[in-house]
């Protein structure tokens, strides 16, 4: 049937408030729009006039899911401003509570929003009536990672020890020791949901895509290290402004984030991991040549497993940095303002997390920009859906309807954070 029309008023298991729009003539697709219509939250606006060490309290409040991408983000980018570079262990502890966020995010979307889809479920709360060990197994991984934010940034949800600088407090040896048996639990577990996801059947959609993704010299990018694409860019973060751009479209109310004179381009663990496959953990790459994906992939759906490869990533790269650890002297360095324009940028879960900020002399904030993942990955969803329901055009409009859902999911959309699904209505003539 070549002429209908599919709406989903609400997508369930994504972050936010969206919609899609498909539209089919003659048994081809003429348009395909990701709406987003949660209202802005105007953050840039209201971090104007507040003092530069305020700006990672208020932008954590972001997103509860990712607020250390956030927080980093913005710390980065005051101490570009004013000079100064945080190393040595206090570095280590923001790798630590960072992976403690890429674990409990990674864990969360696998296991409760995009299994669903592959294990034809509705929820998680259908997957723990068949397979409760799954879920509770799920349910205590995401704990490990909300303890290491607790340890290390005060409280799980919303940290309050990060500072320009470094920490308002660190955590002994003693305390970063407590974690590790469960964290020892943690990489044998999600080794496991490596091997388990990598069994699903995968919906094929082999795409050329411009990936974009920090790249550090010696280690998996979690912030630091240069922008690169595996179509030539390489870039300082600084240089960010010069190389990519904002739109306003009717139908979002987040700005498309594109490449100047090059269009739409792709964020998150699919990009990191075709770019920095070399810098995994040991077993994060034993356990990815182990299901065949150690050459990388360019199938967004496969995304579950890259997902679950980074979890081991972040199991392991905690406790490399929990046995090494030696409490600083002091919990930060100090930071004195001064007038100018700095960048920031760290890896949060789905994809990098630009800020730019503009202070005076005595540390007032004058301008905010922040560019969130998913508002960077508008287009190419928009993109992939033109491809995933022309190649499945003939499907009924229940299998499309599903198919099109798990094929946002794949990117694991911050929607509240783009806008500072799912409604999907597909329409054939």
């Amino acid at each position: 049937m070549k002429n209908s029309t599919i709406k989903v008023d609400y997508l369930a298991r994504v972050e936010g408030e969206g919609s899609l729009y498909v539209k089919i003539k003659n048994n081809k697709v003429v348009d395909a729009k990701f709406g987003i219509f949660e209202p802005p939250r105007f953050f840039e606006a209201f971090l104007r006039g507040r003092k530069f060490t305020e700006a990672p309290d208020i932008t954590a409040r972001i997103c509860g899911i990712c607020p250390m991408a956030y927080q980093t983000s913005a710390v980065l980018a005051m101490e570009n401003i004013c000079g100064v570079k945080v190393e040595g262990q206090l570095r280590e502890l923001r790798r630590l509570i960072y992976c403690g966020e890429w674990i409990e995010s990674h864990i969360l979307h696998v296991y409760m929003l995009h299994a669903p889809d592959f294990l034809g479920y509705q929820d998680a709360i259908q997957i723990a009536k068949d397979h409760p060990e799954l879920v509770k197994n799920a349910l205590r991984l995401k704990k490990i990672g909300n303890e290491i934010i607790s340890v290390v940034g005060g409280r799980e949800i919303h940290p309050i020890n990060v500072k320009v600088g470094g920490f308002y407090k660190v955590p002994s040896k003693k305390q970063l020791l407590g974690l590790v048996e469960e964290l020892k639990w943690a990489l044998d577990a999600s080794i496991e949901t490596v091997k388990f996801m990598a069994k699903l059947n995968f919906p094929d959609l082999e795409q050329d895509y411009e990936y974009v993704s920090l790249r550090h010299p010696d280690e998996y990018p979690i912030f630091d290290g240069r922008l690169v694409s595996n179509k030539g860019l390489d870039i300082a973060v600084d240089e960010y402004d010069k190389y990519f751009a904002e739109e306003h479209v009717k139908h979002s109310n987040a700005l498309q984030g594109v490449m100047k004179e090059r269009n739409n381009y792709f964020v998150g663990p699919l990009a990191r991991y075709n770019l920095c496959f070399d810098k995994l953990s040991t077993s994060a790459k034993q356990v990815a040549r182990a299901v065949k994906l150690d050459k990388g992939t360019n199938n967004p759906f496969k995304s579950i497993i890259v997902r679950s490869i980074e979890s081991v990533y972040a199991v392991e790269e905690s406790l490399r940095i929990i046995k090494n650890y030696e409490m600083p002297e002091k919990p930060s360095i100090e930071v004195v303002p001064r007038a100018g324009i700095g960048y920031g940028c760290s890896e949060a879960p789905r994809g990098i997390c630009v800020h730019r900020y503009k202070i005076d002399d005595n540390g007032n904030i004058l301008d905010a920009k922040i560019v969130p993942p998913t508002s960077q990955n508008q287009k190419t969803i928009e993109s992939d859906l033109r491809q995933l329901v022309s190649r499945n055009i003939r499907l009924s409009d229940a299998k499309l309807t599903w198919l099109c859902e798990q094929a946002v999911r794949n990117y694991d959309p911050c929607i509240s954070c783009a806008t500072h699904f799912l409604k999907l209505n597909i329409e054939r003539e």
